[in-house]
């Protein structure tokens, strides 16, 4: 069968005793970086030495049925460079190739960024929702953000350390300086650190740059205290008495946990009507 393996996200004593036994007696694992997973066999002293074939976001799909072949006649390991396969990271493909022809799938379960850094963040995690990767580039980042802000439950993201200030400040703009947050990064690690607080104050300090692995977990938003017809109301109310309609706009989807895109759209279309 396919066997779906996680493995340790920074610290190599978090791998499970069942993931060393498997490791040391597999034939066959696909993994995301071969260079990577050599080095994982190392360090866990395992003197066996599997066949590796990668299998990455580039070449996952095309891979996939022959794997799948192999894991008719036996087990076929998947890992990645770190966590939970299929997870912002290769798998998917695989395990839907494998459902799909009949391929028993299974799992050895173990350290998962996404839950490490949620449960870390002081942030409710009865109800949260994973969006992987924000996109790279500003306006589509944005896009995505806008569509994002009225969601309640807490939302967890991954970011790349290049990219984590710009983030959190389009996050401030979108969702509101205040909304709470937790900034996670190199978890499990020598030097983790959670810094929390509000959007704008940890934007303010990613400015300066951040290292290593990024988990962002970002509180859902407040309750809407009024219907979108009464922000609407309210906005005009405040261009009459000499409010900018962006500025008011944006005061008032705050107040209420609304899209300011949105609710400025909704106001522009109502003063030309």
């Amino acid at each position: 069968m396919l066997i779906l393996a996680a493995t340790p996200i920074g610290n190599l004593k978090d791998a499970s005793l069942r993931l060393v036994e498997l490791l040391e007696t597999a034939t066959v694992v696909a993994a995301e970086d071969t260079r990577v997973t050599q080095r994982l066999l190392r360090g866990l002293d395992i003197e066996n030495r599997p066949r590796l074939v990668a299998v990455h976001e580039h070449n996952e799909r095309e891979r996939a049925a022959g794997l799948v072949e192999q894991a008719r006649d036996g087990d076929v390991v998947m890992v990645t460079d770190a966590g939970m396969p299929t997870v912002s990271d290769p798998g998917y493909a695989l395990v839907a190739a494998a459902i799909e022809a009949g391929v028993g799938v299974t799992i050895v379960p173990g350290p998962s960024a996404v839950t490490a850094a949620l449960a870390l963040s002081g942030l409710p995690t009865d109800r949260f929702a994973f969006e992987g990767f924000l996109p790279r580039k500003a306006g589509e980042r944005r896009k995505t953000l806008e569509a994002l802000s009225t969601e309640r439950r807490t939302l967890v993201f991954f970011e790349s350390p290049n990219r984590v200030a710009e983030s959190l400040s389009d996050l401030a703009s979108v969702f509101g300086a205040d909304r709470p947050a937790a900034v996670a990064r190199e978890l499990t690690k020598m030097y983790e650190e959670v810094r929390r607080g509000g959007l704008a104050e940890l934007a303010e300090w990613a400015a300066d740059g951040v290292r290593g692995e990024i988990v962002l977990v970002v509180g859902g938003a407040p309750e809407v205290a009024a219907s979108v017809d009464e922000a609407l109301a309210q906005v005009l109310a405040l261009v009459a008495s000499g409010s900018r309609l962006k500025e008011a706009s944006a005061e008032v989807a705050e107040a209420n946990g609304l899209s300011r895109r949105s609710l400025y759209e909704a106001a522009l279309a109502a003063r030309t009507s």
